[in-house]
């Protein structure tokens, strides 16, 4: 008797690590919506970085943090040639600078209706929803999450996010959440080994 409640206790042990290190578990849907990916829709704040706004006396925004890991997934996933657009709802020249640094050339600031501007961004580039992931923290981004392919929403998001997210990052907004999203579809899409074995001649 002890040693099947021990076998049991070791099962559970071990399924109990499975969930936390395996996080795609609770999302099986997941990787098989990134393998159809061309278009990745990000929003900045709560997203690209905490959602803090750093205001000025004079009401001027004077600083974003970014994070590091979220830009070399960024670029990890345009060399694997999906396209990076940002859509986001406020005017910034430092988000102007990151996208340039990371050669991120559709950018969308100043959008009130979110949904409109990925239409025309779609249009643009000859694609369809169904070939597009968004990642998103609040209400403003629901008339996107609703519309792709592939939802997703960082840990710190809002509910109503999360309750149309097809992936709920592990991570939060300005702490990995992009990285973590740039690895599953290029994990989905077949080149994550690849470009870390690359990364590790």
């Amino acid at each position: 008797m002890i040693y099947l409640l021990q076998k049991l206790f070791n099962r559970l042990t071990i399924l109990n690590k499975t969930l936390q290190t395996n996080f795609l578990e609770k999302f099986p849907q997941a990787l098989e919506r990134a393998q159809e990916v061309k278009l990745l829709v990000l929003d900045v704040d709560g997203v690209l970085t905490d959602g803090s706004l750093f205001i000025s006396p004079d009401g001027v925004e004077y600083l974003k943090v970014f994070n590091s890991l979220d830009g070399h997934g960024i670029k990890l996933l345009r060399s694997s040639g999906v396209e990076i657009a940002i859509i986001t709802g406020r005017n910034s020249p430092m988000v102007k600078m990151r996208a340039q640094a990371l050669g991120i050339e559709h950018l969308y600031m100043g959008v009130d209706e979110k949904a409109t501007a990925l239409k025309e961004l779609l249009n643009k580039l000859d694609l369809h929803p169904s070939n597009c992931a968004a990642i998103g923290d609040d209400w403003p981004d629901l008339s996107i999450l609703t519309k792709v392919r592939l939802a997703l929403a960082p840990a710190n998001a809002h509910h109503e996010v999360k309750a149309v997210s097809h992936y709920i990052c592990n991570l939060s907004g300005g702490q990995g959440a992009v990285r973590e999203v740039c690895d599953l579809i290029l994990s989905a899409q077949g080149h994550y080994q690849r470009l870390l074995l690359q990364a590790k001649e």
